[in-house]
């Protein structure tokens, strides 16, 4: 072997880098919800790694945002307060609007198609009520915009973002009129793309996003809402016994 080729090889995936990834998937599933707790021997046998990995694992996690440690409780899912998610949101809004003016400046035709052909195939699943199939047309539509977009360090900083906001994504999709209104909307920015129009790409993304915070800030405060109505319920029988 060459020594060129031995260094364009692509560098070998270590075991805790895939732990990571499995108990990173489980939590953007929802399979790992906001405020449960991770016990090691659990995520031991979630990815098959032992407990050192797994807290080496964790502890890139935890930097991440998408676990928090708790003293003298362990590890659990974050769980992201109101303040956290406008946050969060108001930046997605600001990468994602410049994601679309980058996509309509440097994507190609192929990728444009990608985009419109994306929107129609999360259309047609959503009649059907393939939750899975939303999904999988929603991670084209944004592969297709980062491609085209171009900029490498963009697309990172929006992954680990949409990573910490994914437990929302899945709530929109249940919510009566969201997804309908969210076609419309993606509609919007891979016809701008198609165009070329780089403000009206900054424009449909930024709306898109602004729209989907409304959203997710009214379906945190009704967790609130159970959450508080959960606590009443077991003082209640806590008092009663």
């Amino acid at each position: 072997m060459s020594s060129y080729a031995a260094l364009s090889d692509p560098p070998a995936i270590s075991v805790r880098q895939i732990a990571e990834e499995q108990i990173r998937a489980a939590i953007v599933a929802g399979d790992l919800l906001p405020g449960q707790r991770l016990p090691e021997r659990m995520l031991g046998e979630l990815t098959g790694v032992g407990r050192t990995t797994v807290r080496e694992a964790v502890r890139q996690l935890e930097s991440e945002g998408l676990v928090t440690v708790v003293p003298h409780r362990g590890p659990t899912v974050a769980v992201l307060t109101e303040q956290e998610t406008r946050d969060l949101y108001e930046l997605r809004a600001m990468l994602e609007g410049q994601a679309g003016r980058l996509c309509a400046q440097r994507g190609t035709p192929v990728q444009a198609e990608a985009l419109l052909r994306s929107v129609d195939t999360l259309e047609q699943a959503w009649l059907r009520r393939q939750i899975s199939g939303v999904m999988d047309a929603n991670a084209a539509f944004y592969a297709a915009l980062l491609g085209g977009a171009g900029n490498d360090a963009l697309r990172q900083a929006l992954g680990t973002i949409h990573n910490r906001l994914a437990l929302f994504r899945f709530s929109s999709t249940r919510w009566p009129g969201r997804t309908a209104q969210s076609v419309v909307e993606l509609r919007a920015i891979a016809e701008a793309v198609a165009a070329r129009d780089a403000a009206a790409g900054e424009r449909a993304c930024i709306h898109h996003i602004e729209a989907a915070a409304e959203l997710a800030l009214i379906v945190l405060a009704e967790r609130a809402r159970g959450a508080a109505q959960d606590r009443r319920q077991r003082i209640a029988i806590h008092q009663g016994d």
